[in-house]
């Protein structure tokens, strides 16, 4: 039996609505991914981070010293340029963190909430604004990772460890005079950076390299490679909740070892400025492009 062109027409029409009703309903039944970041998921409990604002409370040792000014202009990129005072200054920081968002459901699966990092930062300036930047930072756990590429740090997995100060008993030290913490960094089965910091008392001030805002690199490579980067993008971060302990200073020792995988040597120090210890709190709450 042949058809006429009118009524194929009118088959394939029907046909085609009928399709169209089909997937309409098929994707009405398919549930929304969920997640602030990937995995996204129905329910979004498999993304890698909860949406933020998220809390930070730690432990922080910050060695402060000099390197040769060219040495941190080699790691600016385009667009940034060296801090118009103390332009080669560097502070390398450890921190033995807990975090959570806000409903601080990790606070009570503490493996969720605990990480290590130690970070590299230096001064510089943009726009007629001096910043702070991270240039290297290694963490230990997998949600620091990927919330650090969010926020425009360079984070890649480490090993991180610190001495903790004690209150009682003999196996620490304590927060005065005389006492000495140690800190060590490695990578990829290799050692990068062991410090030391004796302390001599307490400090007005902790530090001056990481104490402005923070200017970062949001990068990702296009899928393909004939095109240019689809995020490429200088940010600054806001927080709020700051809360400051007291500061112990004391005299610092920095000890930097190479890598084939690493150029954290290309800051060797010239000159040592100071050590701190303190306790930090702040809430992320996001950031600015600028």
């Amino acid at each position: 039996m042949r058809l006429s062109a009118s009524c194929g027409r009118r088959i394939l029409g029907a046909w085609s609505t009928e399709l169209v009703a089909r997937t309409a309903g098929t994707m009405a039944g398919v549930s929304e991914l969920q997640g602030f970041m990937l995995p996204r998921t129905p329910q979004g409990r498999a993304s890698i981070v909860p949406s933020p604002p998220w809390h930070y409370s730690g432990d922080v040792l910050t060695i402060e010293y000099r390197t040769d000014p060219a040495n941190v202009e080699a790691l600016l990129p385009e667009g940034v340029s060296l801090a118009d005072d103390d332009p080669g200054a560097v502070a390398i920081i450890w921190a033995d963190w807990q975090s959570c968002s806000d409903s601080m459901e990790e606070l009570l699966d503490p493996v969720r909430s605990q990480y290590k990092e130690a970070f590299v930062v230096v001064r510089c300036a943009h726009a007629g604004e001096t910043y702070s930047r991270c240039v290297f930072i290694w963490v230990d756990k997998d949600f620091a990772l990927a919330r650090g590429w969010y926020q425009g740090y360079p984070k890649k997995l480490g090993q991180i460890w610190m001495t903790r100060p004690i209150t009682v008993g003999r196996a620490g030290p304590r927060l005065e005079p005389g006492g000495r913490l140690g800190a060590t960094l490695a990578a990829n089965d290799r050692r990068l950076a062991e410090v030391t910091l004796a302390l001599t008392g307490e400090s007005e001030t902790g530090g001056f390299v990481n104490s402005l805002p923070m200017l970062h690199s949001r990068f990702m490579p296009n899928i393909d490679p004939a095109l240019s980067a689809p995020l490429d993008e200088l940010v600054t971060m806001h927080s709020r909740d700051v809360d400051l302990g007291p500061v112990y200073t004391g005299v610092p020792t920095v000890t930097l070892h190479d890598s084939p995988t690493e150029e954290l040597t290309g800051l060797e120090p010239t000159e040592m400025i100071a050590g701190y210890w303190r306790q930090v709190g702040a809430t992320f709450v996001g950031g600015t492009s600028l």
